[in-house]
């Protein structure tokens, strides 16, 4: 039955001229990003239904158009097409090149250990550590998350609380890392995604018109202006947070949870947008089972129904049963992924993100200015010494930054061992004390959930500078609100989706190339 209406398709979508192909086959595609993102949004454990279906009848809903779409592009010759229409079909068959796959198998941590997992299965069993194991440390006698453990390090002011919350720790260490053998989980899985023909770090030079080596350098140099802007006094690797976490320890008893929304709220809405009448999903409540990584994702693509369009509806996951300076950083970076996306006004080919390098660059245009005295004393009634607050801030930074000069060197040498890579990194550039017993690095789930993404946070850094300077040129301050932000950005850098290369809507945007200058002139007055 299915090759009978697939073949009556396929005469059907032959018999229209190529534009009206490549917007038949876009009209599904939209249907296809309906589906699938109701598909997410139930599976995050948000909703059980959504637009008043089901979760099988938005898989079924999604499989539809799915095959339908692949045929529809199958019939369409690309060399008769404008170049938009050929770069819209390109996207549309690179979205559907990968087969649809299953529900993931239920893998749990201690699968990771498994020597005969696929890459997928092996990420996902390393990634369930981060819930299984993350979520259930101990310490002092009761359990504690990841996150709070991290919380702790900067609020303990003594060393040896300190030291036991990061020993709390282990065992997730080793359950990415185990012993650190050359067998481990982890080297495993660095192994197979070096072995891959792209990468995220190739990715991440595209965006910004580098080369890998480039790219690495860049790393190098943002590293060694904080060497030289902070004492050459080693701390052990449990006093970081600590030693350079005086903004926050100031501020955190005036985060409430409360506060964290509503700031979030205020300042968006003195940048010109309004969250509510955008309808963002804030999905912040903490329950069982919900992913240990915040994240945000369309709930719903925008698109142009009987002539109207109908506006994105962005979705922000995260787990917030406190507030704090930290989550606040986190909470609005979250947002301004959920104001990108809805800002994207264009043709269902292009409702998409861009570069992922640009997507997380972005998102911390806003969020840093969550470490500015003037914006504390506006959103939160008390602030701290602009001092404190780009070391609270820049050393955040900097671990993001080693990480991604980690990484980078671990996928261009993945027999090497990480814990060495870590330990010179992070004693040469951070002042950290040697532990290369202790894989420590292993904290952060996008490092086995992707290996590589780090890159995109660490190099973000220089492009998120170099953002924050071109909007000051162009509309003035937006520390404390700039009504002009949101429409001006909106109409220079976000409405194109994925409609432009991101490297050309960069450089058009920036007036010149990406570099590090921006983020080296940020970082002055760290001493």
């Amino acid at each position: 039955m299915f090759k009978r209406v697939s073949a009556f398709l396929l005469l059907l979508v032959l018999s229209c001229s190529a534009q009206d192909q490549v917007k038949l086959a876009e009209s599904t595609y939209a249907d296809f990003n309906d589906a699938t993102a109701a598909l997410a949004t139930i599976d995050s454990g948000f909703v059980a239904t959504y637009a008043n279906r089901d979760r099988e009848q938005w898989q079924k809903l999604a499989d539809d158009s799915r095959a339908q779409l692949a045929t529809q592009l199958s019939a369409i010759d690309i060399s008769s097409l404008s170049p938009a229409d050929a770069r819209a079909v390109t996207l549309m068959r690179e979205a559907i090149a990968t087969p649809a796959e299953s529900k993931a198998p239920s893998l749990h941590c201690s699968d990771a250990r498994r020597t005969d997992l696929t890459d997928r299965e092996l990420r996902g069993a390393l990634y369930s550590c981060f819930e299984e194991v993350g979520n259930h440390l101990r310490y002092n006698g009761a359990e504690i998350t990841r996150g709070s453990a991290l919380g702790k390090l900067e609020h303990l002011s003594d060393p040896q609380q300190r030291k036991a919350v990061f020993l709390a720790m282990a065992p997730l260490y080793e359950a990415i890392n185990n012993k650190n053998e050359p067998n481990s989980p982890y080297r495993r899985l660095i192994k197979l995604a070096a072995a891959q023909k792209t990468s995220e770090v190739a990715n991440a030079a595209k965006t910004v018109g580098a080369t890998n080596e480039q790219v690495e350098n860049w790393l190098i140099e943002i590293l060694d202006a904080w060497r030289r802007a902070t004492p050459a006094t080693e701390v052990e690797p449990w006093d970081y947070r600590y030693v350079n976490g005086e903004a926050g320890r100031l501020l955190d008893p005036v985060i409430s949870r409360d506060v964290l929304l509503s700031a979030n709220e205020h300042y968006y809405l003195d940048l010109g947008v309004d969250l509510k009448q955008l309808g963002v999903i804030n999905d912040v409540e903490p329950r069982a089972g919900k992913s240990p990584v915040a994240y945000t994702d369309f709930a719903r693509r925008g698109r142009e129904i009987d002539g109207k369009w109908q506006p994105t509806i962005a979705r922000v996951l995260a787990s917030y049963p406190s507030g704090g300076l930290g989550n606040l950083n986190e909470f609005i970076h979250e947002n301004g992924h959920a104001v990108q996306i809805s800002a994207i006004h264009t043709r269902p080919a292009f409702m998409d993100w861009g570069d992922t390098l640009f997507v997380e660059a972005f998102a911390d245009v806003t969020s840093w200015n969550v470490y500015d005295s003037d914006w504390q004393k506006k959103y939160l009634g008390k602030s701290a010494p602009q001092s404190a607050n780009l070391r609270n801030l820049f050393a955040g930074v900097m671990l993001d930054v080693a990480w991604a000069l980690f990484e980078v060197r671990m996928l261009k040498s993945p027999e090497g061992d990480p814990n060495l890579v870590w330990t010179e990194i992070t004693n040469r550039y951070l002042h950290i004390s040697k532990h290369p017993e202790i894989s420590w690095w292993a904290i952060r789930g996008q490092l086995v959930d992707a290996p590589g993404y780090m890159v995109n946070y660490g190099l973000g850094a220089l492009l998120t500078a170099d953002l924050r300077s071109r909007v000051r040129e162009q509309i003035g301050p937006f520390d404390t609100g700039n009504a002009r932000w949101f429409p001006w950005l909106t109409e220079h850098l976000l409405k194109f989706g994925a409609e432009r290369e991101t490297a050309d809507l960069l450089r058009d945007f920036l007036g010149r190339a990406v570099s590090p200058r921006s983020l080296l002139k940020e970082m002055i007055g760290l001493k």
